[in-house]
């Protein structure tokens, strides 16, 4: 029996994801709840587990594809009876929202039905998918099927020709395949596909050139010709010899960073505050603490000082741990801490936060911190750690930079960034030493907080990294 498995919704309303790779491949033997593809949605890499224990028949798309919620993903020959035959044509626009009701829930994510809480897609049989090989063995000998992509155009399987019909497709190949055809300036629609399903291959296009008398291109590179899926490849932004220009699409977490900055800095009438401050005493204090036998497992560092500092001086000047409500015409303002750390990650800015930091001591803030960000550069931060932070934190000073004017993440009143700790001359009781010294800079929302406030905050941000013994003055 043939069990159809379609994008579900993550659980955060949006309408579309980015297949990154799939973990699995034709042939696969799968097991329930097993992850058999990454995808990249707006705000994050999500796993998805497999809602079938059973065998891979088929993959309806290729990495880099952007696929719509309720498209057919994969399909799986689960055993037992013959799949009853297809439904009548008049009943088709009910099939996807049946067949997810169908599914079992999936341990990793908690997708709520289509139309649960929002107005119902119009039903696609296949969506923006592109339909893979089915013979993932024949990519030994044929590397260009290894990764079968159709175009743009939905691809419909062939179980639903009876169903709708289906749209006029437009040449097949892989990547390397259009990029080669790019390259040497011939329209795919005129090269005849000699390749499995109607695969056009890059013997297909090299004997078209050759035709019409275009130059051939160099040979084909290990990994292709090996018949290996090069998702790098398949990714990268396409570039011909000689191209001045790179051209890559905006998706996934870059779209939603810049989305989201452009509304802060538009929204929000941002002010930046800066101050240098002596923290040698911070920097002392943090050697002692690694050199603890008791907490060699614990990173602590400037970063988990200054969330400490942050959080107390939050608990004193609410203002800049509120939120401006539009909507409501109302300030709110949180009695917790939600900590957003920014952290850099190949994918782009993401900023997870810790929920209600001000109830942690210094160690587990470090220890909330690291994971934060190992979580955050291994691509697995999930959507829900990205909601409802009320203050950020930002550590410039790690790529050696003194000071910047950071945007503040919206829903939020500030954001601190924090330099880089240099070693430099510094007038400390009444002589010039060599001290530590950090520069801060707080950006805030003058809509909620006026200059004084910003600046008290500051400076009591400073006074705990001046003198971290203060904290145990500060409730």
């Amino acid at each position: 029996m043939t069990q159809d498995f379609r994008l579900p919704d993550l659980g955060e309303g949006l309408p579309e994801a980015e297949l990154v790779q799939w973990l699995v491949a034709v042939g696969d033997t799968v097991a329930l709840n097993q992850t058999i593809a990454e995808v990249e949605t707006a705000k994050a890499v999500v796993e998805l587990p497999s809602p079938h224990a059973g065998t891979v028949t088929a993959l309806h798309a290729g990495a880099g594809d952007v696929i719509e919620v309720g498209s057919v993903l994969i399909t799986f020959d689960t055993g037992g009876e013959v799949a009853a035959p297809p439904a009548p044509a008049a009943e088709a626009p009910a099939a996807p929202a049946e067949a997810e009701r169908a599914e079992p829930n999936l341990v990793g994510y908690g997708a709520a039905p289509r139309g649960a809480g929002r107005p119902q897609r119009r039903a696609r049989v296949a969506g923006p998918a592109r339909v893979l090989s089915e013979a993932r063995d024949e990519a030994s000998t044929r590397s260009d099927t290894a990764v079968l992509e159709a175009a743009p155009h939905d691809a419909i399987p062939a179980d639903a020709m009876d169903v709708v019909e289906a749209p006029v497709e437009r040449p097949r190949s892989t990547p390397p395949v259009r990029a080669l055809a790019k390259q040497l300036g011939i329209d795919l629609a005129l090269v005849e596909a000699t390749g499995a399903s109607g695969v056009i291959t890059r013997a297909d296009v090299e004997a078209y050139a050759e035709r019409v008398g275009v130059a051939a291109a160099p040979a084909a590179a290990p990994a292709e010709a090996a018949g290996i899926p090069d998702t790098a490849e398949a990714l990268a932004p396409e570039r011909g010899p000689g191209e001045r220009t790179t051209r890559t699409p905006i998706r996934g977490v870059r779209r939603m960073t810049a989305d989201a900055m452009v509304r802060s800095a538009f929204t929000a009438p941002h002010v930046t505050t800066f101050l240098t401050v002596d923290v040698t005493a911070t920097s002392e204090l943090i050697a002692s603490l690694k050199a603890d036998r008791a907490l060699q497992d614990h990173r602590i560092g400037v970063m988990a000082v200054a969330a400490k500092a942050v959080c107390l001086a939050l608990g004193r000047h609410p203002a800049l741990n509120s939120k401006w409500d539009d909507e409501a015409g109302e300030i709110v303002e949180h009695h917790y801490v939600n900590l957003g750390i920014a952290a850099a990650t190949g994918r782009g800015l993401v900023v997870p936060n810790i929920r209600d930091a001000q109830e942690l001591t210094l160690v587990e803030l470090a220890d909330a911190i690291r994971a934060l960000a190992e979580t955050a550069r291994a691509g697995k931060t999930a959507p829900a750690d990205m909601m409802g932070g009320t203050f950020s934190i930002t550590n410039v000073g790690v790529f050696g930079v003194d000071a910047g004017t950071p945007i503040i993440n919206p829903g939020e009143a500030g954001i601190l960034a924090l330099g880089a700790v240099r070693r430099q001359p510094w007038e400390h009781r009444g002589e010039i030493a060599l001290r530590d010294v950090m520069t801060l800079a707080l950006s805030f929302d003058h809509r909620l907080v006026d200059g004084e406030q910003g600046a008290r905050f500051m400076v009591e941000v400073a006074d705990v990294l001046r003198e971290p013994g203060r904290a145990m003055l500060l409730r």
